[in-house]
């Protein structure tokens, strides 16, 4: 059995990799050898293993046992989102999801859509002819509105509302420099550290108040509280208020983070694919015939639905996940000792020529059912894949429809700027200086 792994080159002594990691982490991806299955590389004098194969990636998702959520992806998450249903070790994650599952079973789904609906048309109406955005911002307010609005009805004033997301997205801007710093550097009270500590700090305060309250109240208001307030495990024991806490601030960063950068990234490609658009342009124009999209009108919309996945397989939002192993294992042949950090990344497994010819080329027909049958199911992972995938893909999904089917009905989207979109790396892939201009099709 193989022993040796292949070494990721340009490792510099006591700080490893962490160099190129900060510079250009995509590019460092990319330079890792095809030919290997998986490569190790070193984040400071922390040695940490990449894996280069969807299968392989593959078999470290499904079991969770083996591969479980930890290293310093999730050491950074769980500053600020504890032990919630992202971030929660295998022993617990099971009670977990049992008891938040309720929450986003389908037949609440069309509820949702009738909160998210009010939110998007409050944003997007309240754009003007030939206006020009920033994509991304616009993106934050409608997925803060929506998941708050959803998991606090109306307990949060529009102040605190921004207040609140503007704290977050400096935690994720952040987080992905704090994640790749080694130790003892990621403790000297630098800005950057002291932001986020602060930001930590206002998200927790604001959290722990509504839950008080909301708690002292007794209310059922029907969101997301609400049942994470009711529910009760086996034992007819309920979530604690430190698993309450936990939760909601994982709802927060993954249904506002990850959902407005799949949407900025997904208006960015349609300003660059004038034929795309009027494709989806021409599909709002037979399914909605000028009403605002419902939750009923969703799965008509064939071109929406190709238009978001492969928005998805180009510029997934989470592209550098880690794993811990828990024991002693075997990958690929070789030997992995126990409390190995694991690496993977959506962004590479999206990108495999032998599955997406022109792999880089944004091309929504890959998605015809056709097409769509070719691709493996481990080839596209954007909401991960096992016991750990997404609990709330559909909700996601939902709302990324209902974005993108609103603004096209509506709107004709331009490039307002020159410069080149590019990603700002964090714990999200964001799009950094999307600039577009918006013109009524009215």
């Amino acid at each position: 059995m193989a022993t040796t792994i292949p070494q990721a080159p340009g490792a510099i002594p006591l700080i490893g990799n962490s160099v190129q990691l900060l510079r250009d982490p995509i590019e460092f991806l990319k330079s890792l050898p095809a030919s290997e299955d998986l490569v190790q590389i070193r984040i400071g004098p922390m040695k940490a293993i990449v894996l280069l194969d969807r299968e392989l990636t593959q078999e470290v998702l499904r079991d969770d046992r083996t591969f479980d959520k930890g290293g310093p992806f999730f050491d950074r998450l769980r500053e600020i989102m504890g032990n919630g249903l992202g971030t929660s070790p295998r022993d617990v994650h099971r009670r977990q999801r049992r008891m938040i599952q309720p929450a986003f079973h389908t037949s609440r789904m069309p509820g949702y859509a009738n909160i998210m609906g009010e939110q998007i048309a409050a944003v997007t109406g309240s754009w003007r002819d030939g206006q020009v955005i920033d994509g991304y911002s616009e993106m934050l307010t409608i997925t803060a509105k929506v998941v708050l609005a959803t998991m606090f009805s109306d307990s949060m004033s529009p102040d605190l509302v921004r207040e609140t997301t503007e704290n977050f997205v400096t935690i994720v801007r952040t987080m992905y420099k704090r994640m790749i710093m080694p130790p003892p550097l990621d403790k000297l009270p630098l800005p950057d550290k002291r932001r986020y500590d602060a930001c930590r700090a206002f998200v927790k305060d604001t959290v722990n108040s509504i839950v008080a309250e909301r708690r002292a109240s007794g209310e059922d208001r029907g969101d997301l509280l609400s049942v994470l307030l009711s529910e009760r495990d086996d034992a007819g024991e309920g979530l604690t208020g430190s698993e309450i806490h936990d939760h909601l601030c994982t709802f927060f960063l993954a249904g506002v983070m990850t959902t407005a950068s799949a949407l900025s990234w997904t208006l960015h490609l349609l300003t660059q694919h004038r034929d795309v658009q009027s494709q989806l342009q021409a599909e709002m124009n037979a399914v909605l015939k000028g009403a605002d999209p419902t939750f009923e009108d969703l799965r008509s919309l064939d071109v929406t639905k190709r238009v978001i996945a492969e928005s998805l397989r180009l510029w997934s939002p989470g592209w550098f996940v880690t794993r811990v192993s828990t024991t002693e294992s075997v990958l690929a042949g070789h030997t992995i000792p126990a409390g190995t950090t694991i690496i993977y990344s959506p962004y590479m497994i999206h990108r495999d020529g032998d599955v997406y010819p022109d792999p880089e080329s944004y091309d929504p027909d890959r998605w015809l059912p056709e097409r769509a049958a070719d691709v493996p199911r481990n080839a596209h992972i954007p909401f991960g894949e096992g016991p750990r995938k997404c609990i709330a893909d559909i909700f996601s999904l939902t709302q990324s429809s209902l974005v993108i089917s609103s603004i096209a009905a509506k709107w004709d989207l331009e490039p307002a700027s020159s410069e080149p979109v590019r990603p700002a790396l964090g714990a999200v892939l964001a799009p950094r200086g999307l600039r577009i201009r918006v013109t009524s099709r009215a």
